[in-house]
């Protein structure tokens, strides 16, 4: 009976040995295992089991990207101004060996070496150089970072300058800089457009000039080309004209061609003539050679008319 008693709680405690020994490694989790305070291993993620007494778990590390948020160092520029600057710190462990084992307080390290750093990187610079060049002060402390961390099994991801706090006093010389400065761009603008509309009218009437003087011109080319229109219609009504006239003429020379006159009639239509030109009016006459001839050619005619009226 004392047998099965002592089988019973041996069995008992081999049981609680056993179930004291199980680990299950979380994911993104490492173990670091002691054996009688050597370092064994790195557990990772899943199921393991130690040695009771023998064998222990000594630190219990995160894989996942972590951030380490520092509180503001007060720190110099070149210029001998002091600021005071905060900065953020993203860093994952890669070894967990050399995490356990490189340094005392990983967490205290970064700080401190990140105030050391950011100290000697802002002493290199002035407030202007400071303020406008926080991505090259990010660039060089995460290089700076990254390369003394190694030998602890840290990688430093990025660094980020989070806030950066000028004295009072130059706080608000910087805003009555930033203000001068808005005011003089803004006489600048104001100047720059008054000159654009100076520019702007002189050109529109500049513009208007020369579409004035070209209506004038085209003004005159019409004129000049409705004379000229005129001009040759009149022509053409007075060549038109002569046309008639000699039409006329040549037609009346035709019917008198056609109804064969005497030269009694033809002498007669010439003393007429000269009786037209006689009228009082011209001032010279020309009397025909023949004019020794013209008392018969009267006396016919006479004879002719008394012909007539019998």
């Amino acid at each position: 009976m004392i047998g099965w008693i002592i089988g019973g709680i041996v069995a008992f405690l081999l049981l609680v040995i056993v179930i004291s020994g199980v680990n299950i490694v979380p994911q993104a989790r490492a173990f670091v295992v002691e054996r009688l305070g050597k370092y064994r291993g790195t557990w990772h993620t899943g199921f393991h089991w130690k040695w009771p007494f023998i064998e222990k778990i000594s630190k219990k590390v995160s894989l996942m990207e972590q951030v380490a948020d520092f509180p503001p160092q007060a720190v110099i520029t070149k210029d001998n101004v002091k600021m005071q600057v905060d900065t953020v710190v993203f860093f994952q462990i890669t070894d967990c060996k050399l995490y356990a084992y490189g340094v005392e307080n990983p967490m205290s390290a970064i700080e401190n070496l990140t105030a050391t750093t950011l100290r000697n990187i802002i002493g290199d610079l002035e407030l202007d150089a400071t303020l406008t060049s926080r991505d090259i002060i990010n660039t060089k402390m995460r290089a700076i970072l990254d390369e003394a961390t190694d030998p602890w099994g840290i990688k430093i991801n990025r660094v980020e300058l989070k806030n950066i706090m000028p004295p009072k006093e130059i706080q608000d010389a910087m805003e009555k800089q930033m203000k001068a400065e808005r005011e003089r761009r803004e006489a600048i603008l104001r100047a720059e457009g008054e000159k654009n509309a100076t520019v702007l009218v002189a050109e529109g009437k500049k513009q208007a000039m020369i579409l004035d003087a070209e209506a004038q011109k085209q003004k005159q080319i019409l004129i000049a080309e409705a004379d000229k229109e005129a001009q040759i219609r009149r022509a053409e009504g007075e060549a038109e004209a002569i046309l008639k006239v000699q039409e006329a003429t040549a037609e009346g020379i035709k019917k008198i061609n056609e109804a064969a006159p005497s030269e009694k009639m033809l002498t007669l239509r010439s003393l007429e003539a000269f009786e037209r030109a006689a009228d009082g009016q011209a001032t010279k006459i020309i009397v025909p050679s023949n004019i020794q001839g013209l008392a018969g050619l009267v006396t016919s005619a006479v004879e002719i008319a008394k012909t007539d009226k019998e």
